[in-house]
């Protein structure tokens, strides 16, 4: 389309065409002057390879008409929709401002302020037009327009609906994959909750500057969102609060069913966020579910801020619960069940006698062990060949890459101290001569040497938190702390690894004191390759190439031909730590059979020197719903057991020898597995 023909023109008698104001994938922007009210606007008029399909005109003002309906101050309004032999094109407000796109470009990362602020705009608008049955589907900065003042108002609503069912697919339709959710990635059913997917995406680019999913084609960010974990934002910008990043991440959840039901049930967490930032929500309580917030409450009027929810204990203040009466209630006219309970009663009163018995006796023996300790200290429950006695370190000073023998030590706290120079150790847990076992810990008090008159910051990495918050409290300088987190792989976890104003600067009263604690290092995991069938030289490449170096190759029997590869502990196609070891067992070709599975016990030709040993698992972290675990060994499935929401781990027994390692995974999604070892070899082997 010549994107000059239409300046100077009238549309229908009444828009005169002024000047270009930009293009998009399926229309021109114009600014044009309605003759008939004598104001500006803007004009959206299809370009024509769109124009050439009737149907595509027809849903294009069917759809336009639906959206002009829209009245809210976040959503930028339609005026007029035309489709004629001139022209087809939309009449909208026209907007002094720039696109959100724009300004995150020109500001780069946004302040947690500034993305919430956006944000509720955002999903104020949202609210309306899903209240009213339109959904937006194609949220993105490019379609948020900034004012002047500060407000927002969100653009093209319905035009991504017209536009998904087309079939040309342009550039700037793949513009939108970076923010589209997993469901509209599979083709799948769109509902408001794809909407709230998107928003999440901006909130996430807002504070950290990037989108969560970046790759080479279209394709690549598309299969991210369906299958893809974004790194948390507050690894990639430290500064954002624990609170909104939940509200980012479950906002971003792959599953609609896991997102807020509602952008008014978004709309209140965001609002309880901004009067109180330092909260963090459990989206596991009952008491605090999104759904029952939203229940509780009316819907927010379109101009007003949302209603806030009041926290927990106010409303179980202001609805105290009814007072059970103390009056004993009527004679009952059934004297047998009355009888029936009195034999209950009795019954209970002997149980609880019994096991009041139980108690004392446990506790008795107890008391008898912790006297003994007292009297003998530990050499009663440990041989002395499993101790050693604490050094006095008092008055040492302190070397971190010291050697302190057969003990550990960990730096508890650090101290002004008159008596000892800086450096040196003045105090220390357990004392000096007490025995604890070979590998024990002892924990130390460092001296900062004497108080200085002018209280400067002193060095805090290595330090725990919870120990850095209190020496600075003891300063008495009335301090604000703000704790951040971040990655590192030197510092341990929960300790500080920096702090400003940094070591050496001057603290003033009532200053802000920022402490940045480790969470650990970056846990970089890869895809493990399938090696079954290749040689043990190409099989560690491939294993090598794709980050893995803890290979280990171990020789068994097997008719496959010598040096290839007849099983590996890891199953192919997971998603595990790169510091995982990955155990191949390579053919000696000197045996007819293969390898059996260890774990079926019907298998005739199972190895005699298996054994079997019951396993606790546990889970690396509680269970969020109903499932089947499945357990694997290489590519190998040995068992699959439900396991239900809240679960922490399981019992297994298991079939082996030596050394072996399993894999555990959630509804075979290979996102949730993780590996874990067993050891076989302190069991004897089963009688032939």
């Amino acid at each position: 389309m010549d994107m000059d023909r239409y300046i100077g023109r009238v549309l229908d008698d009444r828009y005169e065409i002024l000047e270009l104001l930009g293009t998009g994938g399926m229309a021109v922007v114009y600014k044009a002057r309605c003759h008939r009210l004598n104001r500006l606007v803007a004009i959206k008029i299809l370009r024509t390879e769109y124009t050439q399909d009737e149907d595509f005109r027809r849903r294009f003002h069917a759809e336009s008409q639906a959206v002009a309906m829209l009245s809210h101050p976040n959503i930028v309004s339609v005026y007029d929709v035309s489709t004629s032999d001139d022209a087809d094109y939309i009449v909208m407000e026209l907007i002094d401002g720039i696109t959100l796109k724009q300004y995150m470009e020109k500001k780069g990362v946004l302040n947690w302020k500034e993305t919430l602020h956006f944000a509720i705009q955002i999903a104020k608008a949202l609210d309306h037009a899903h209240s009213r049955g339109i959904i937006h589907r194609d949220i993105k900065p490019h379609n948020v327009m900034v004012l002047r003042n500060g407000s927002v108002k969100v653009t093209d609503f319905g035009i991504a609906r017209v536009m998904s069912e087309s079939n040309t697919l342009t550039k700037e339709a793949l513009g939108s994959v970076h923010y589209i959710s997993p469901e509209q990635a599979k083709g799948g059913r769109v509902d408001n909750r794809s909407d709230l997917y998107s928003l999440g995406v901006v909130m996430y680019e807002m504070m950290t500057g990037r989108p969560p999913y970046d790759g080479e084609s279209p394709v690549a960010v598309a299969i991210q969102h369906i299958s893809g974990k974004p790194t948390m934002p507050s690894v990639i910008n430290p500064n954002i609060p624990g609170g909104l990043e939940q509200i980012i991440m479950r906002t971003m959840s792959r599953q609609p069913s896991d997102r807020y039901p509602t952008a008014a049930a978004m709309l209140v967490d965001m609002d309880e966020f901004r009067k109180n930032p330092a909260i963090l929500f459990d989206y596991n309580n009952p008491d605090t579910d999104m759904d029952a917030a939203t229940r509780m409450q009316p819907p927010p009027r379109e101009e007003e801020e949302p209603a806030p929810r009041k926290p927990i204990a106010e409303e179980r203040k202001s609805n105290p619960p009814r007072p059970r009466s103390d009056k004993p209630h009527p004679p009952t006219k059934k004297p047998a069940r009355r009888r029936e309970v009195i034999v209950e009663e009795k019954e209970e009163r002997s149980k609880v006698a019994t096991i009041a018995i139980i108690a004392c006796a446990v506790v008795a023996f107890a008391a008898i062990v912790l006297f003994g300790i007292a009297i003998f200290g530990s050499d009663v429950l440990q041989s002395n060949d499993q101790l050693t006695v604490v050094p006095n370190l008092i008055g040492e000073i302190y070397d971190q890459d010291g050697d302190y023998g057969e003990i550990l030590i960990r730096v508890g706290n650090r101290k002004h101290s008159d008596e000892y120079p800086k450096g040196t150790i003045m105090d220390q847990s357990p004392a000096a001569d007490k025995k604890i076992t070979k590998g024990g810990t002892v924990t130390i008090v460092i001296s900062l040497g004497p108080e200085p008159q002018e209280k400067k910051m002193e060095a805090m990495q290595d330090v725990p938190e919870q120990q850095a918050k209190e020496f600075l409290d003891d300063m008495q300088l009335g301090l604000k702390i703000l704790v951040h987190t971040e990655n590192s792989a030197t510092v341990a976890v929960g300790c500080v690894t920096r702090t400003d104003p940094a070591e050496g600067e001057v603290l003033q009263n009532g200053q802000t004191v920022h402490l940045w604690i480790s969470t650990g290092p970056v846990r970089k995991t890869a895809r493990v390759p399938a090696v079954v069938g290749y040689s043990v030289d190409l099989a560690t490449k491939l294993l090598s190439g794709s980050g893995f170096q803890n290979v280990e190759a171990v020789p068994v029997d097997s008719s496959e031909e010598e040096g290839t590869v007849v099983h590996q502990s890891v199953l192919a196609n997971i998603e595990v730590d790169v510091n995982t070891t990955i155990i191949l067992q390579v053919s000696k070709g000197n045996q007819t059979s293969t390898p059996t599975d260890p774990s079926d016990p019907t298998e005739p030709t199972e190895p005699k020197d298996y054994v079997e040993k019951t396993v606790d698992l546990k889970f690396p972290e509680e269970v969020k719903k109903d499932g089947v675990l499945s357990i694997w060994y290489g590519t190998q499935l040995l068992e699959e057991r439900d396991v239900f929401a809240g679960t922490l781990g399981i019992e297994l027994k298991l079939k082996g020898e030596n050394v072996m390692v399993f894999t555990a995974m959630l509804d075979n999604n290979p996102t949730t597995a993780w590996t874990f070892e067993v050891d076989f070899t302190d069991l004897k082997p089963k009688d032939e």
